[in-house]
């Protein structure tokens, strides 16, 4: 099930919101948590089962672990509760890529490759694992206690608004709304008004842009493509010209952006409806002056994460030498390349990503300053821009087809009328993703998303989120189905 469906819209979330605010507020987590595995049950039946034991496990592994006074069970327990979420991950999203890359090893000294069924992945898998793995990390570093309830830390995992594409949320940030939280009429409000921003994203702009890349690029996901489809799209890249690859992959850029950060706005809104305040997960990362700041623009939980998780306990920058910390750098960058897919394109994704940040602690972000705040973003969206062709295109021999055609400086004459509905709303996606760049734009993005209303901006924000909610029902019943990117990973 995903939050721009009829399904959920039209359904799930009235029902669900009706029985939740019924329910005695003691009793309110439970609702919540009956929700969360419906919602999860529904898209995937056959991986619920296992959500549920793995939660246990982890739950009770985490409880004994704490109360444990030998430090070498606590070791014990901490590496096999890390080790269920962590060889979870493993073998339903990088099995069949492990596979692959053994098999045609094999073949090259003369073996016989290994049979095996293709394994097919949970949603959401990535990020209901880092966050048990943080429940799990933070309650052996004795950042929190652990829960005294199972069901307080199955609700915290599969929590239906953030479960199957974040924010990936610390247990710490909210372990005190998990046990008691208020839901003011204001906070439902501005819950929806967030939700009804995050949906026009999505529908609005992310899937009429996204429908027109996906008709030279196909769909994002080549593992479904049959090989006669996989030689279709290699000919449409084959033969494009420089000024529709440039606008093709600066639409996918912008696809990304709004449907990965429509998606966040959403999570957000239903969670304040509910009575929590679920941390930011974007902030404008389009204007960012260097890739680092990017980084700490863009997904930000997840980069949180990458820090705290893998960066530090590496151990960051306090290292002996400067190639070591530059090292560490690097691959905390890989990996996070390595989690947005099971393909190698992902791991060059990452490479690059690490190769720029380094670049940025030796010289990049200096030279950048000098030339000023304007130039630097847009070197810097030049480089995001150019890096997402191996992210969306999951063949690295198409992927370096593709980036020959950006140079091949066989440009056309560029005609707005062809298709002016893909072109306004580019337009209307560059606009809102550089307005910051500006004293307005910040002014009003804070009193969009971050100012408390009074009665007289309750009534103008009621309207025009029902406005815009009716017209995105509209519109996705004018398109159909759209899944959100980050569902995959």
């Amino acid at each position: 099930m995903v939050f721009s469906s009829n399904v959920f819209l039209l359904y799930f979330f009235p029902i669900f919101l009706a029985l939740y605010f019924i329910t005695p507020k003691k009793l309110r987590n439970y609702t919540l948590l009956i929700a969360s595995l419906i919602f999860y049950a529904y898209g995937a039946p056959e991986f619920v089962i296992q959500l549920i034991v793995s939660n246990i496990a982890n739950f009770y592994l985490v409880k004994y672990m704490h109360k444990s006074e030998k430090p070498l069970v606590k070791k014990i327990l901490c590496g096999i509760s890390i080790t269920i979420s962590i060889g979870l991950l493993f073998y339903y999203k990088y099995g069949n890529f492990s596979i692959q890359n053994f098999n045609f090893l094999a073949g090259l000294f003369g073996r016989e490759p290994i049979e095996w069924m293709q394994i097919l992945l949970p949603i959401g898998i990535s990020f209901f694992s880092f966050q048990s793995v943080t429940y799990t990390l933070d309650t052996y570093r004795g950042v929190n206690e652990p829960m005294k309830r199972l069901s307080d830390y199955m609700l915290y995992i599969t929590m239906f608004p953030q479960l199957v594409a974040g924010p990936i949320i610390r247990y710490c940030d909210i372990a005190d709304q998990i046990r008691e939280r208020e839901s003011l009429m204001s906070d439902r409000l501005q819950g929806f008004y967030r939700f009804v921003l995050g949906l026009s994203k999505k529908i609005l702009i992310a899937d009429v842009i996204g429908y027109q890349v996906d008709k030279i690029l196909g769909p994002s996901n080549y593992d479904i493509l049959t090989t006669a489809q996989l030689n279709d799209i290699a000919s449409k890249i084959a033969n494009l010209d420089s000024t529709t690859a440039w606008i093709v992959i600066l639409a996918f850029t912008f696809q990304i952006y709004f449907d990965f950060a429509g998606y966040s706005d959403m999570a957000i809104g239903l969670g304040r409806m509910l009575g929590f305040r679920f941390p930011e997960n974007f902030d404008n990362p389009y204007v960012s002056t260097s890739i680092s700041e990017f980084w700490r623009r863009w997904h930000q939980t997840f980069s949180v994460f990458i820090k705290n998780y893998l960066y530090f306990p590496l151990g960051g920058s306090r290292v002996k030498t400067e190639a070591r910390k530059y090292f560490n750098l690097w691959f905390c960058f890989l990996m996070s390349g390595l989690w947005h897919g099971a393909a190698w394109n992902f791991v060059i994704y990452g490479a690059l990503q690490g190769i720029f940040i380094c670049a940025d602690k030796l010289f990049l972000v200096k030279w950048l300053n000098k030339l000023g705040r304007i130039p630097s973003v847009i070197i810097t969206f030049a480089i995001i821009v150019l890096t997402r062709c191996f992210f969306r295109i999951e063949r690295i021999d198409l992927s370096w087809l593709f980036i020959k055609r950006l140079f091949a400086f066989d440009f056309v004459p560029f005609h707005f009328s062809d298709n002016p509905h893909f072109y306004t709303t580019m337009l209307i996606a560059a606009f809102f993703s550089f307005i910051t760049l500006s004293k307005f734009g910040l002014r009003w993005q804070e009193k969009v998303y971050f100012t408390e209303y009074n009665t007289k901006q309750h009534i103008i924000a009621f309207v025009l989120s029902l406005f815009g909610f009716i017209f995105c029902l509209g519109a996705l019943n004018a398109t159909g189905f759209s899944p959100f990117i980050y569902f995959r990973f």
